[in-house]
């Protein structure tokens, strides 16, 4: 048996699922990765993908298979960038079990990521804020309800997801992924409380 299959389970078993407990988002991503890298070089060597070794996956046959995604596949660079990482993610995991192979998995790390062209982001002016805050209907319970959520998303800057969840639950995710949005705050004074409670058709206790 070569060293690739009994590697290349250990990492999505261990380290992919006991060590990392990687979301099965992630280790979709990275095994639907891994059919495309095996595939393509099956077609490229003629060897079957169960009796490749680590040292069949070298750097020119990466780079060929990421050269393949977005010519011949029409991948977008953010496409072949996330395929990259799932290579570069399993040679660093290869590269404490199998030392013998340093010098294929230093050539692989060494492949870079391609830059992309980030879109500026756009945001609302003061004036698209009140026109937006304006438009639910505060003569009826979802009208003034709709008012509260957009007048807490605005003049905070928190995001959809945190409107849905419990403040503990979102705290804790905040606390985990250290993202804090950047959306510009509306310039009105602070929410109160009682304010919220009032256009929502309430007595606050």
């Amino acid at each position: 048996m070569t060293a690739l299959a009994p590697t290349l389970q250990a990492f999505f078993v261990s380290r992919l699922g006991r060590q990392r407990d990687a979301s099965p988002h992630t280790v979709d991503s990275y095994r639907h990765a891994f059919r495309l890298l095996l595939a393509y070089a099956e077609a490229q060597t003629g060897n079957r993908s169960s009796r490749m070794d680590l040292a069949d996956l070298d750097a020119v046959l990466v780079s060929g298979f990421l050269d393949h995604l977005e010519d011949d596949r029409g991948s977008s660079v953010a496409s072949r960038n996330t395929r990259l990482a799932a290579v570069h993610s399993f040679f660093r995991f290869a590269s404490y079990q199998h030392p013998e192979h340093a010098e294929t998995i230093q050539q692989v790390l060494a492949i870079p990521r391609k830059k992309t062209q980030s879109i500026p982001r756009s945001f609302l002016t003061s004036t698209e804020m009140d026109a937006v805050v304006s438009a639910p209907d505060l003569s009826t319970w979802c009208g003034r309800r709709d008012h509260v959520l957009l007048v807490v998303a605005l003049r905070t800057g928190a995001h959809r997801a945190a409107l849905s969840r419990r403040p503990d639950r979102h705290r804790r995710a905040r606390q985990v992924s250290g993202q804090e949005s950047q959306a510009p705050r509306h310039p009105a004074r602070q929410i109160d409380g009682r304010d919220c409670a009032r256009l929502a058709g309430r007595t606050p206790r």
